[in-house]
This record gives structure tokens, sequence and C-alpha cells, in this order.
């Protein structure tokens, strides 16, 4: 048995044929930069979301940098956001030279907790980043509510939540600005990097799209310093054809969690592991499955033994990451996030993934905790 955490192989044999030809077809027209095919990704992407606007970027990191910077927020700033979350959320906030602040997550989806936000906002605080982590939305009512009494921008970090919702809107609809990231693993993931950022205020899709290319609406005349940041062409391409099945895929990938659930429940009821949650009113794409357990380096050994891909999503909370040590964190300041950390374990779920190798992955777990 050899079950990889996600095969991206299988998928590509899938829509072989529909790939090949857009790839071609880039190729065959010379046309690599700023050329149709991103051009008609934004539009879709501003469809699907329910924005007015869809600028593509180089990566996920860039959009989150430059929707910063597109928001005003700079030096002296502060931008609250989760510590359980990969680097690039607080990475982005600390490279347009603001400061990041963290708040603790809720124990049950790992999404920043909305609670106990307002305690962390001063009169420095410029912005919030919710982070969708793992495919589920953050709660962002009370959140957008707290931005609206103290004058917040809202940027939603959905690198990992193409397709979520939240009470039926759209990652990435709900604050000021969204980012996306098309990194290969992800949801809808290219052939290398790209980025999306998604807004319904016209002023930050004008700055963003200017910050994007050198900081110029007109080639050769620039306005301020900006970046290089665009989608390329081929990207824009494959990432079209998989945009066509994103919907399928998530719904996939929702099916595969069910039947996790099933399997596993024996576990989750005698308190052996803790499975993922999803809240009702959200609708949950798992970019991953992550499970929690106290015996998770037993679990790993056992699954490496029969073949079965695993990872740990996060091993260190971002707060204690030695890049962000002139922050002044310590061990114990957000509990739960830390807790996590230490019990966090993604095993696979994509949509290739068959009934029967769930089965086998189920029985491992039932065999190491029951």
């Amino acid at each position: 048995m050899s079950i990889p955490l996600l095969d991206l192989k299988a998928q590509y044999l899938s829509i072989k044929e529909e790939m090949d030809q857009a790839v071609l077809a880039v190729l065959d027209s010379s046309k690599f930069i700023f050329g149709p095919e991103m051009k008609t990704f934004e539009e879709e992407m501003a469809a699907y979301c329910g924005t007015k606007h869809a600028v593509a970027v180089g990566n996920g990191t860039d959009a989150l940098v430059i929707a910063l910077k597109a928001c005003g927020i700079g030096p002296g700033d502060e931008v609250i956001t989760s510590p359980f979350t990969f680097f690039a959320s607080a990475e982005s906030i600390a490279l347009v030279g603001a400061t990041p602040v963290f708040v603790d997550v809720e124990p049950h989806t790992l999404n920043m907790d909305a609670a106990k936000l307002e305690e962390k906002i001063t009169p420095r605080t410029k912005g919030v980043i919710p982070v969708h982590v793992f495919g589920q939305m953050a709660d962002m009512d009370p959140i957008l509510a707290l931005a609206q009494k103290y004058d917040l921008k809202v940027i939603e970090d959905a690198a990992q939540a193409i397709g979520a919702e939240y009470q039926g809107r759209k990652a990435g609809s709900l604050g000021d600005a969204g980012t996306f990231s098309f990194f290969p693993t992800k949801n809808l993931g290219g052939y290398g990097d790209g980025g999306m950022i998604v807004t319904n205020d016209d002023a930050i899709a004008e700055e963003v799209r200017m910050l994007r290319f050198h900081g110029c609406k007109t080639k050769y005349y620039h306005d301020q310093i900006g970046y290089n940041s665009r989608l390329d062409e081929l990207q824009a391409a494959i990432l079209r054809v998989k945009f066509r099945y994103i919907d399928q895929w998530n719904n996939a990938r929702a099916e595969k969690a069910a039947l996790y659930h099933q399997l596993l429940a024996p576990l989750a009821d005698a308190h052996r592991i803790i499975l993922p949650h999803t809240d009702a009113e959200k609708k949950h794409v798992f970019h991953l499955y992550v499970l929690r357990t106290a015996q998770r380096e037993k679990l790993m050994a056992a699954l490496k033994s029969k073949g079965v891909a695993n990872a740990i999503y996060y091993p260190v909370p971002l707060h204690l990451q030695n890049a962000l040590a002139y922050l002044g964190y310590q061990a114990g300041d957000f509990p739960i996030a830390e807790e996590a950390c230490l019990q966090a374990l993604a095993i696979p779920c994509y949509p290739e993934l068959t009934s029967g190798q769930q089965e086998e992955i189920a029985a491992i777990l039932l065999e190491v905790l029951g």
C-alpha cells in the first residue's frame, strides 16, 4: 500500500486532454504575460466569488502583501491575525513594515477566535487578517462588526479556502479584500505559483493593479514603488481548466471527509482523537483533513510503516517562530494554538482517493489508537 497525501498525477490524468490543449494553445499564441487567459480568469474568479474585481498576481504571499499595501497599511500600524497558520499570513504584515499581533484560535475550528479579538485592538491597529484555515471560513460576522466599530481593514486569507462559504457567501467576498494562493497543492492549484486578490472596492482594485506591475498604470510611467507580481498565461490557462472542476472537486473532498467522520467515529467518541469540526452555517472545502491526537508520533510511525503519507500542520505556532522573536511572545501566550501544533496531523483527503483506501487508513488509526 502506498497512499500519497495528495495525488496530483491522478488529477492531471483525469483532465489530461483539456490541459494539454490549453497549454499548447498558449505556446501557439506566443502571448505569455498579461494575455487573454489571465484576463478571462480574473473575470471568472470575480464572478465565482461574487466580487466586482479579481486581480491576478504572482503568488499567494504577494497577494497578501499587495492587498495590505493597497489598503494603506504600513510602518507603525498593527494587523491582527492567527498564530495557527502558514508563515506568510504574518510575514506579509512584517514585509509592509507593520507589526503582526496575534489572537488565539477557537478550539473546535482552529480559526481566529472572534470573541478574543477586541482585546487585541489598540490605537495602532489598522487591519485584521482572518485565515480560513484548512478550508473552513472564520466566524466573519463578529470580525466584520468589530472592524466597522474600529475602522479596520479586513483582508481574508483564503489561500486554503477557494469555494468555501459563510452563510452562503463565498470566501474572499466578505472583507475589504480576499487573497488566494494557487500553489500546486491547493484545491485550485497551478503547475507553479500563482495568486489572486478579490475585492468590491474600486480604489483597492486600482491600487492592486498598479502595485503588481511596478507601480504604474501606463508602461514606463511609475506613480509609486511597486512589485513585479504577475500571473503568467501558462498558469492562467492551466488554472482555467481546473477551475471548471473546482466545485466538483470540493464536493468530493467533503464526501471523503464525511466518510472519515463515519469510519473514525469510535475513536472520536472514545476521546482518542478530535475530528475536524464543520459549523452548520459554513461550507468546508477540506483543503486538508486534519485530526488531532495526543499520540501523534505513534500514529505517524504506524502510517509511515504502511505507506500512508501524512504531515504536520503546523509544527510551530507563528508567535514562537524565530523570525518573529522580536515581537516578544512566549510559550503559553496562545495555549489553544500551541496545543494544536502538538496534536494536529493531516491524512490523505483528495478527490481521487478511493473509499477502499480510506477504509485501510481508518483501520490503521483504529488499530493504533483504539
